[in-house]
């Protein structure tokens, strides 16, 4: 769950990078409230998709950081099925290797220096 208020705290940050852990946490907590939120009525469904529309471009956008992709890439999902798919390999592939043209790597700024 904190991986999932850690993204809503970034609501509109779109610069830097995410690890994998943060888009896919956030993902599947998002996946889990849906449901919920959709057995209870479509109203609240509503009010939740518009709620969470820019955090969830946010934390997909520097997801694509992580990779070394600029977030405009997201349009890709505009293709049906290859757009989808290439999307989705992005969004799995392991971070970029130290710092890159967004900003450090934030699987290394959790190691601690010895």
């Amino acid at each position: 769950m904190d991986w999932y208020l850690q993204v809503l705290r970034k609501y509109a940050v779109f610069s830097g990078r995410a690890r994998r852990k943060e888009y896919w946490m956030f993902v599947l907590v998002h996946i889990i409230i849906s449901i919920v939120i959709f057995i209870i009525g479509s109203f609240a469904y509503g009010l939740y998709g518009l709620a969470i529309i820019i955090p969830a471009f946010a934390v997909a956008i520097r997801r694509l950081h992580d990779t070394g992709r600029s977030g405009w890439w997201l349009l890709v999902n505009c293709v049906p099925i290859i757009g989808w798919t290439i999307l989705f390999i992005w969004l799995v592939k392991d971070s970029d290797e130290g710092e890159n043209q967004y900003g450090p790597n934030p699987k290394e700024a959790l190691v601690p220096s010895q």
